[in-house]
């Protein structure tokens, strides 16, 4: 069940992600997943950071059962348990374009 739904969330936020990225570069080094691993952010909080800065992803995002049980699974795991579930998203569709939306939300989710 688990496996199913980060592959709908990757595939998801991948469609997503190529649609609000269309036309930007893809950068080639390795993106510093820091902010979204040891983050402290509540669900709560990182949904209001997430509604603030792309209101279109967010609408997306919550539209998805299997999406929002991941983002709730994952704000609740530990640094360790999000790795994990970083590797086994990360090279699904679209994941690459979708975690810089990620890393800016986790990044800034504490002001909210």
């Amino acid at each position: 069940m688990v496996k199913q739904s980060l592959t709908r969330l990757g595939v998801a936020v991948g469609g997503l992600a190529l649609t609000l990225t269309a036309g930007a570069g893809i950068a080639s080094a390795d993106p510093d997943y820091g902010p979204m691993i040891n983050t402290t952010c509540t669900y709560d909080q990182a949904v209001a950071a997430l509604r603030a800065q792309n209101p279109m992803f967010a609408s997306y995002l919550e539209q998805s059962p299997p999406n929002v049980a991941f983002l709730h699974q994952y704000v609740n795991s530990t640094p360790d348990q999000r790795v994990a579930l970083l590797h086994k998203v990360e090279h699904n569709q679209g994941a690459q374009q979708a975690f810089p939306i990620f890393q800016q939300m986790f990044t800034t989710c504490n002001n909210f």
